[in-house]
């Protein structure tokens, strides 16, 4: 299994060129980057210039490491400590670059469909400010006159289920929706359809009863006759 890449690959390849006597290849497989990459820092010919983070500091690679590595062109060097894994905290949602830009369309389209939704909610869906939500309510935003409400599900800034979430939520803390009179009329409307499903099959129950009384009585009847016709045919 490959070791883990430093926490900051490209500082710290600027670092290891600049400072250390390591061959491009070597400073390429520790910091998981193409050789190419590592060729144009060291020709500062790379579109970005970064500042050098020192990986012995940080403790990823001891100066033993680097040494046996200039002194070897062919040794790969061993990381001393991963980096430590940054666990996101509890913030505004993070939406991708390509999608900020449908931001304002998804408050608006909340903003007008769902206006007992309060801005913290708006905030923590979309992820955006009170300040944009603000400027887009009372249409002081600066891009107002390109912004056209739409679905914020629509538009990959949230999901069904979270958008139903904050609906529903809101909904019952602005009083839109009585849950227990909803659940009475659920149980009514049960019972009446429990009563009604009763009904049709008693009645079809009867029919059927009817249906085969009326069928019995017919084919006596018709046995009957039969009867007769034999009896009266062999008088004769």
């Amino acid at each position: 299994m490959s070791q883990p890449t430093p926490l900051m690959p490209h500082a710290t390849a600027s670092w290891l060129v600049d400072n250390t006597a390591l061959s491009f290849e070597q400073i390429a497989e520790f910091c998981g980057l193409h050789i190419l990459e590592v060729q144009a820092m060291a020709d500062d010919l790379a579109s970005s210039k970064y500042t050098g983070r020192d990986p012995v500091r940080s403790g990823e690679l001891t100066m033993a490491e680097i040494e046996k590595g200039q002194a070897d062109a062919g040794y790969s060097l061993v990381m001393q400590k991963a980096p430590v894994t940054v666990n996101r905290t509890k913030g505004p949602r993070y939406t991708p670059v390509s999608k900020r830009q449908d931001k304002p369309d998804g408050i608006a389209w909340i903003l007008r469909a769902h206006p007992e939704i309060s801005d913290a909610q708006i905030g923590k869906l979309i992820g955006t400010t009170r300040n944009t939500i603000s400027a887009i309510r009372d249409r002081s935003h600066w891009n107002i006159a390109n912004i056209q409400p739409k679905d914020p599900v629509t538009l990959g800034l949230c999901s069904q289920r979270e958008l139903d979430a904050i609906v529903a939520k809101a909904a019952k803390k602005a009083g839109l929706t009585d849950e227990a009179g909803d659940d009475a009329r659920l149980v009514d409307d049960r019972a009446s359809l429990i009563e009604e499903l009763r009904a049709e099959r008693d009645a079809s129950s009867k029919a059927a009863a009817e249906a085969a009384q009326e069928a019995e009585a017919a084919a006596w009847l018709e046995a009957k006759r039969a009867a007769e016709a034999a009896e009266a045919a062999s008088e004769s």
